[in-house]
């Protein structure tokens, strides 16, 4: 305990972190003075971010039933996961599958911190927690095979996260880095913010402004690349809110899709 406590990561809550502030639009209580006034700051400009945020976690939520259910897959790597809050992907997959694997991969400080509250786990499965960087895809893999058996269907799982790599070439890199070491039958998921309202480029302009990381709007067909030798379950890539929702509900700016290996 005590090399575990000496160990830890220190914070500095002077400087905004993007999983904070997502936290807080959430309305999750891990957060401090400098991330709620970065999100105060673009909720005057954009007073739908903080719906939009609730949407996107739904979408997760729908397409981790989806993956544990209709398609069958019992492991799961979460990558760029931030902060616990409500129906995390292990308890999602677990509640449909008790037997699911879950790795979570982050590198923030504070995520860290929490660890605990994500290492939490059915009888029957297992949840465990890298601490990695997700350009380093050589140690997330060797970290996950702990847990998951690559020899056997994966889904992988971005997050709201491909925006914080600023390039294409650089984000199709790690994507398909991972998608690489699993094997036919796995899956990848991911949602991401689109630059098609001037509302939302300007709330990502002020994000960018003081969060660390910065965040960067793609187009959808920037972001139908990461899709490419895959096969898209429908609905296709689009709004998440009209990813396969329970009830109708209105477009919103951030886009997702999931992609089958053959």
């Amino acid at each position: 305990m005590a090399n575990d406590e000496q160990d830890a990561p220190k914070l500095d809550t002077s400087i905004p972190q993007t999983a904070r502030i997502w936290n807080y639009l959430l309305g999750g209580k891990d957060n401090f003075a400098a991330d709620r006034a970065v999100g105060e700051q673009i909720l005057v400009g954009q007073p739908a971010l903080a719906e939009n945020a609730r949407l996107s976690r739904q979408f997760l939520v729908r397409v981790v039933r989806y993956l544990a259910g209709e398609a069958g897959v019992r492991q799961f790597l979460d990558v760029g996961t931030g902060l616990p809050t409500a129906n995390n992907t292990h308890e999602v997959a677990q509640s449909v599958a008790p037997d699911s694997k879950i790795v979570y991969v982050d590198n923030d400080p504070l995520v860290l911190v929490h660890a605990r509250a994500l290492l939490t786990s059915s009888p029957e499965g297992v949840t465990d927690y890298v601490d990695a960087d997700l350009y380093d895809t050589k140690t997330v893999l060797t970290e996950a095979a702990r847990t998951l058996d690559f020899s056997q269907p994966v889904a992988i799982l971005f997050m709201g996260v491909l925006g914080h790599v600023k390039e294409d070439e650089t984000a199709l890199g790690i994507v398909r880095s991972l998608l690489d070491a699993v094997p036919s039958g796995s899956y990848f998921a991911m949602y991401d913010g689109t630059d098609l309202s001037p509302e939302v480029v300007e709330a990502a302009r002020l994000w960018n402004l003081s969060a660390v990381p910065q965040y960067h709007l793609r187009s959808p067909e920037r972001m139908a690349r990461f899709f490419e030798g895959l096969e898209l379950v429908e609905p296709g890539l689009g709004p998440v809110t009209k990813w396969r929702p329970e009830v109708e509900m209105h477009e919103i700016d951030q886009y997702g899709a999931v992609g089958r290996k053959p």
